[in-house]
């Protein structure tokens, strides 16, 4: 049993260290769980776009900024922005030239903008593509995206997988197969239903086996259904097309200071009710 006990104490300290080589405001936002990340797209390489967004992301207070693996487009996010950034692919070759680049952190994800393309991920390929990264660069923070294409029991079991295999944080998605019926707060609520469901079941799982892997919730999100991915033990958001589909910096950092402002509440009515 001490065996056991000690290789958890391990894992937990290899997962920690390399989390506390993020930057500190960026730890900050992970231990208050109150993390907005914003998603330029996997497949975003469209140069002034990146800028714009970066620009809105960094204004508006976010904590960490997802681009595309490209070197060009992640010199602009790291210069424009300000902020930690993130580089999403799913060819883990990519990655050592993206943290040269400046990437503080790297994703085996976004997967969204590829099943348009006929292109979908099971488990096992995840999961290989977590344990080649891992090897590829063992010191670098890695999230790792959960397909929603799985079963909810079958996502947090790879979510379990995943952590065994190195993953530093996980993230979910499915705003993509959500096809809401209604208009208004009912019809975002529907968009995010997908992703705030595997939030919560991965979250259960990560509980239940003693896992303190961060868990980012990710994909179909607004200001509406924000608070709700934190109710689902989410540390952190991801968004993605509720400010890379604007067309104009004002409107993208409009938006993000208005996610930021849910977050905020989000957090004051969780401290009200454990105070109470």
């Amino acid at each position: 049993m001490g065996g056991v006990d000690g290789r958890i104490g391990l894992f937990v300290d290899i997962l920690m260290t390399r989390l506390n080589s993020l930057p500190v405001e960026l730890q900050q936002s992970l231990e208050k769980r109150s993390v907005l990340k914003v998603i330029s797209g996997l497949g975003n390489f469209d140069k002034l776009s990146v800028e714009m967004i970066a620009r809105a992301a960094g204004r508006g207070g976010a904590d960490l900024l997802d681009v595309a693996c490209d070197q060009e487009v992640i010199d602009i996010a790291v210069k424009v922005s300000g902020l930690p950034v993130c580089v999403s692919a799913v060819e883990p070759e990519l990655f050592p030239a993206a943290v040269k680049a400046g990437a503080t952190m790297i994703e085996i994800g976004n997967f969204d903008s590829l099943y348009p393309k006929g292109r979908f991920f099971e488990a096992k390929e995840v999961l290989e593509l977590t344990l080649k990264t891992r090897r590829l660069l063992p010191e670098v923070v890695l999230s790792v995206t959960v397909p929603h294409i799985l079963p909810l029991d079958q996502q947090a079991q790879l979510a379990l997988d995943l952590v065994d295999a190195g993953a530093d944080l996980i993230q979910t998605e499915g705003g993509t197969s959500s096809r809401p019926f209604s208009p208004g707060s009912l019809g975002l609520i529907e968009k995010a239903a997908p992703t705030l469901a595997a939030s919560y079941s991965i979250n259960q799982a990560l509980i239940k086996n003693g896992c303190h892997t961060p868990l980012l919730c990710a994909s179909g999100l607004s200001e509406v259904t924000v608070p709700m991915a934190f109710a689902t033990g989410a540390a952190g958001v991801g968004v993605g097309s509720a400010v890379n589909r604007l067309t104009d910096e004002l409107s993208m950092l409009a938006v993000i200071r208005r996610l930021n402002e849910a977050i905020l509440t989000s957090r004051v009515i969780s401290e009200i009710s454990i105070k109470n």
